[in-house]
């Protein structure tokens, strides 16, 4: 029982060590068993005697030692007190009375521990009565406190307290409205635990809506306290937890229809008010508590209450927040912009633009901070904004923030935290838009070092050596895992790069650099940007994508994959052909791969539609480059629409597919399924294997192939021309590991290609295709000209160059001309290749002229070139009745070519006859301009008088000999050798009008000997100015590229001594071959006649210019010889006139230029008369007045 009141005396304070010694008395008559071991011992029952009627000073040093006691020897107190009910009760009814902190902390442990339902009853009656008696608010305050401390401490009290003590919520109502914060405080917190309670959430919740709201808003916003502040949030917190309570709070937010609406009042809403309020605060806790409560408002329904913060523009000083050190409130932060980008209007208010910058910083800043969860969380929030922004409203206005951009994006991307670098990634995908780039210049450098990196990192982590560097990990699906979701937003954010750069192409803006400087290389382009995508592509985006895929099946890696190579096609358009190519015949993107993929098709519609766009895009692009000449827009069409249609539903096997081509329809069936799905796979066949990509075995494709054939002829449809095309591709590509075809599917084949107006519809330039048709005789008669023809037409000539040196020329040939083999097997082409010759352009006739060169310098057969010959004259014939020049000097060169061709001596035929008068009839008809004719007709007329026998060799002589126009042509041309001047420096190679003149010369010379041979008759001569041969002869120095003149190999034994200097400056003449020379000339001049002498000065004057050239000294010697001066005399002792003849002045000026002989005979030069004069030739009289002005510059000279 409680003690009575204390007496009126007042007693004098007494030393600790008595008062310890008093509550330790044993005499007291508590006993032994109430004594607690402490220092200095207590005696539990004096203690609380002492607290109900002891002095002020006793009672707190008792509270003391029982909070002592309670602390270090708990149990011991519990069981002294436990087993009495009264005591308890006594002990708590005391200890309530005291009004300190010591004592509730007491009470609170004492409750705690004695773990009863009955004592937590007696402090609720306790305290319905403490509150009841009060007369004023703040006595209830430790009330409040205590009731809130053991709210807190027993998890059921707050439970009883509303279920079976709810008279005390109303106490709690008024403390709140009591105009004191520190009692507002402690009701605050004892409202928060009563909140945090299931039961209290349910019994209090129409007292929340109907008395506590108000109330406690009003209390919120006006709080002065931190204390009160802070505990009014708790409350506040924990309300938001129930959607109940949330939508109570926000029950004045506008409906979701009229969240755009400007003239809401902000005042009828007051809680983002209040918030907003707490955020203006310099305090980053209560920031950070205010922003954690706008998120577990938001949490519930984004769309529903994020107006009503969006109207009172707390996101804009959300992102003002984020410019702080406090991680806590930076998450919160990022947690709250992250529910408010699911609203709308959060973007067309323009808070992303207004709080960008502010992200990037805080993110620059964040990064330096060791949390990889808040670098998560920053990088989620910045790519959501990055998704939902608005494409009509730009997010980044100035160029500097983007770059911001990129250089997070860059340092998070190579961030070592898996998780971090993943969501970084996810990050560059959404920024990768052309409304977040399209503001002038686009940093398209920056981007390609970002989207570099991003495929480095990931080809980091999916490499082979990175899952095999993890072998202690024993969960290498995860691994895989991860590796497997890097890669794909990896891909994602290539694929969206490629997808900018397609977009950018119609936006002249960013194409190029405006602001690049006058006259200096712009690298900031779109063709840079989009040849970079290529080149990353295949340098790491396509192997790294491969070498995952053979370690695992990934459908969504694989889909993503190929729809950014969908788009690759046209992100250069310039190059589409040149990637197609380099897709197809890498080895990384194979046919087989995508059908691979097919079992899965069916059951992902995604990948399906991706790899048919993908394949559609590939066939097609594939068609134009190999198409090219001949492509059709209408066929084209056709093509894509079939691929289009028919590609998704292709989900066949091979083996099934193969199958699938040898079914024929339905009779008067209108399904067309059946046709296009055969048709589209014959397509994706024939890239296939252009792209030499045989996942079909030949031997069972060339039966499928041929089966189709005869189905369809036998059902009477006709497939489009490019399935022709394609089938009979594939039929000629896998004809060499084939058996041969039947004679009905020859037939077959030929009715078909009959129904084709022009072959060249369904031709491929191929050479197995060529092979094909000339392989059967049943398809070379009918179509061998016409294939040909287009092979000529399509074909390259670059094979003429190759010679023959050595081993290995045969293979070397066959694998530059593959025709070669197929004419050596198959002889009677070549008579299709003469008609080429004729009846096709000059193009082609030059192609079929140096394949026919190629083979008969490689093959030797006496009879192809007896075939050739007998059908050369029925061509000739031909050409020249219809008067066609174009095509002839091919034909010329073709006859000389075969003639030579030919070995050994043999008799001339009729044949040949016919032909050496056509070809020199057609001689005498051409002009010497004319080299083209003239140079092979030549060549052939002086080949066929060598390579034959004496007596036919006499009979074509007489023939040629007998042809005046021929002969008036030779002598034509060669007047042309005089005209031509002489090479400064040596040529490589003869020009035509060279070769023309040595052609012509030796047939000359060949006709001079066989004529001399035979006596034959002779009806025109060839007139030939041997001034001007000897002339030619000595200034070529008697030596040129060709001829070397030496001595005689009798003469050089002879002379077994070095030359002398001398001999080796006139070298190759000696002094005493001069000397002959000049005496045999001299000789000649004695005759006195007139051609001759002037051909003999003609040559004097060329020898002394020679000699005059290599040694002066032996040039003055022959002029100045004395047989000169008797030569003189008898010239001029042949009447008046000898002395005016041309050839005597001519020698004259000579000797006296040379020899000064002219001298002697001053006299004979003085008697000219005036009257002589008049009757000399022009020739005569210029040759005298050089003569004569020679003369007296010798004479008057000083």
């Amino acid at each position: 029982t409680r003690s009575g009141p204390l007496t009126g005396t007042r007693r004098q304070p007494r030393r600790p060590e008595a008062m310890a010694a008093g509550c330790a008395r044993p005499g007291g008559g508590h006993g032994a068993r109430w004594s607690l071991p402490l220092r200095p011992p207590l005696c539990l029952a004096c203690a609380v005697e002492t607290l109900g009627d002891g002095s002020l000073v006793r009672k707190r040093h008792v509270l003391s030692r029982l909070q002592d006691a309670l602390a270090w020897q708990a149990l011991a107190v519990i069981q002294l007190l436990a087993p009495d009910e009264r005591v308890c009760v006594h002990l708590i009814g005391t200890l309530f009375g005291k009004s300190s902190a010591v004592a509730s902390c007491i009470l609170v442990r004492l409750v705690v521990e004695l773990k009863s339902e009955q004592y937590f009853h007696c402090i609720l009656d306790e305290s319905q009565k403490e509150l009841c008696k009060a007369t004023t608010m703040r006595g209830s305050l430790p009330t409040f406190t205590l009731l809130g401390k053991l709210a807190d401490a027993i998890p059921g009290f707050a439970d009883i307290l509303v279920v079976e003590h709810s008279n005390l919520v109303d106490h709690l109502l008024m403390g709140l409205a009591y105009p004191n914060e520190g009692i507002k405080a402690a009701v605050c917190y004892l409202y928060g635990k009563l909140y945090s309670s299931p039961v209290g959430t349910e019994r209090l919740s129409a007292h929340f809506e109907e008395r506590l709201r108000g109330i406690f808003l009003n209390t919120l916003g006006c709080a002065q306290t931190k204390e009160l502040q802070i505990n009014c949030l708790g409350l506040l917190k924990e309300l938001l937890k129930s959607d109940h309570f949330v939508s109570i709070l926000m029950n004045n937010s506008k409906p979701e229809e009229e969240s755009e609406n400007h003239d809401l009042l902000e005042g009828e809403n007051p809680l983002p008010l209040v918030l907003k309020k707490l955020l203006l605060t310099r305090d980053e806790m209560l920031q950070a508590a205010s922003s954690h409560c706008m998120a577990a408002v938001l949490v519930h329904s984004p769309s529903r209450y994020a107006p009503a913060f969006i109207h009172a523009d707390v996101p804009e000083f959300l992102f003002e927040c984020l410019l702080c050190n406090s991680e806590i409130l930076i998450w919160s932060v990022y947690c709250c912009l992250l529910l408010l980008t699911e609203e709308r209007l959060f973007f067309s208010k323009c808070h992303t633009v207004y709080g960008i910058e502010s992200l990037m910083r805080s993110l620059q800043d964040v990064l330096q901070l060791n949390n990889a969860e808040l670098h998560k969380q920053g990088l989620l929030l910045f790519t959501e904004i990055l998704k939902r922004q608005p494409v009509e409203i730009k997010l980044f206005t100035n160029r500097g923030v983007c770059k911001e951009a990129i250089d997070v994006l860059m340092e998070t991307v190579n961030c070592p935290m898996l998780e971090v670098a993943l969501e970084a990634v996810r990050a560059v995908t959404a920024f990768l838009r052309k409304d977040h780039l399209s503001s002038p210049p686009v940093p398209y450098e920056e981007l390609q070092k970002l989207l570099e990196a991003v495929l480095k990192r990931c080809d980091d982590l999916c490499s082979p050596q990175t899952s095999q560097s993890h072998p202690a990990n024993r969960n290498l699906s995860r691994v895989s895992q991860r590796q497997g979701q890097f890669l794909l937003n990896t891909l994602q954010s290539f694929r969206n790069a490629c997808r900018l750069a397609v977009e950018f192409q119609s936006d002249f803006m960013a194409q190029e650099n405006a602001f690049t400087a006058p006259n200096s290389e712009r690298k900031d382009t779109l063709s840079n940007f989009s040849e970079f995508l290529l080149r990353i592509c295949d340098s790491l985006c396509i192997p790294m994508v491969m070498n995952y895929l053979e370690r695992a099946v990934s459908p969504s890696v694989m889909e993503v994959f190929i729809s950014a190579l969908n788009t690759l096609f046209t992100v250069v358009p310039n190059m589409q052909n040149k990637f197609s190519k380099k897709l197809g015949l890498d080895i990384s993107v194979s046919w087989p791969s995508a059908l691979y993929f097919s079992a899965l098709l069916h059951s992902n519609p995604a990948l399906n539609q991706a790899c048919s766009s993908f394949l559609c895009s590939l066939c097609l692009s594939l068609y134009s480059a190999t198409e090219k000449e001949k492509t059709s827009s209408q066929e084209e069409q056709d093509i894509y629409e079939l691929l289009q249609k028919g590609l998704p539903q292709l989900n066949y096997t091979t083996a099934e597919s193969l199958l699938l081509l040898a079914e024929t329809p339905e009779p008067f069936s209108l399904d067309q399924a059946l046709c296009s799905h055969q048709h589209c796979f014959i397509l994706l066949l024939y890239f296939a294997y252009t792209l030499e990509d045989r996942f079909v075995p030949e031997a069972e494709l060339f039966l499928a192939i041929r089966n189709f054939l005869l189905s369809a002829q036998d059902h009477g449809d006709c497939p489009p021309l490019y399935i022709l095309r394609a089938a009979l591709y594939l039929l000629a590509v896998c004809q060499d590991k084939s058996q041969p075809l039947d004679l009905r599917s020859l037939c077959t084949i030929r009715r078909i290609l009959d129904n084709i107006p022009d072959l060249s519809l369904v031709y491929v330039h191929c050479p197995l295709l060529l092979k094909f048709f000339l392989r059967y005789p049943e398809l070379m008669g009918r179509f061998g000209h016409q294939v040909l023809q287009l092979w000529f037409s399509w074909g390259d000539c670059k094979q003429t160059g190759i010679e023959e040196d050595g081993f290995g020329m045969s293979d070397q040939l066959n694998s530059v001309n593959p025709l070669l083999p197929i004419l050596k097997s198959n002889s009677s082409i070549l008579l299709i290749l003469l008609d080429l010759v004729c009846s096709s352009s000059v193009e082609v006739a030059w192609k079929v002229l140096m394949t026919l060169k190629i083979f008969l310098e490689s093959y030797d057969h006496v009879l192809v070139c007896d075939l050739l010959r007998s059908r050369f004259l029925q061509i000739l014939q031909q050409v020249l009745v219809e008067s066609s020049s174009v095509n002839l000097p091919v034909l010329l060169s073709l006859l000389f070519l075969v003639q030579l061709r030919s070995k050994g001596v043999r008799e001339l035929d009729s044949t040949d006859f016919k032909l050496l008068h056509q070809v020199s009839n057609l001689c005498g008809k051409c002009r010497p301009r004319d080299t083209d004719l003239l140079q092979p007709s030549l060549n052939f007329l002086y080949w066929s008088l060598h390579q034959t026998t004496p007596g036919s060799q006499q009979r074509a002589v007489a023939v040629l000999l007998s042809n005046v126009p021929l002969l008036d042509l030779l002598q034509k041309v060669l007047e042309c050798t005089w005209l031509r001047s002489p090479l400064s420096e040596p040529a490589a190679y003869l020009s035509p009008e060279d070769a023309l003149l040595c052609s012509g010369w030796l047939l000359l010379a060949s006709l001079l000997l066989s004529q001399h041979r035979y006596n034959t008759e002779v009806t025109a001569p060839c007139l030939v100015s041997i001034m001007q041969f000897l002339r030619a002869v000595l200034r070529q120095n008697f030596s040129s590229l060709l001829v070397i003149i030496g001595q005689s190999t009798a003469q050089a034994t002879t002379q077994p001594q070095p030359p002398s200097l001398q001999d080796a400056a006139l070298h190759p003449l000696i002094p005493q071959q001069i000397f002959l020379l000049v005496a045999s000339l001299q000789n000649l001049l004695v005759h006195k006649d007139l051609l001759l002498s002037q051909a003999v000065v003609a040559c004097l004057e060329t020898l002394v210019e020679y000699l005059y050239e290599k040694n002066q000294d032996v040039a003055l010697h022959v002029a100045s010889q004395p047989w000169h001066r008797f030569l003189l005399f008898t010239l001029l002792d042949g009447g008046q006139k000898s002395f005016l003849q041309p050839e005597v002045l001519r020698l004259m000026t000579l000797v006296s230029r040379e020899g000064q002989a002219v001298l002697h005979f001053p006299h004979d030069v003085g008697t000219v008369h005036v009257d002589q004069l008049l009757e000399l030739t022009p020739y005569a009289h210029t040759s005298l007045r050089y003569c004569w002005g020679f003369v007296w510059r010798c004479i008057y000279a000083p």
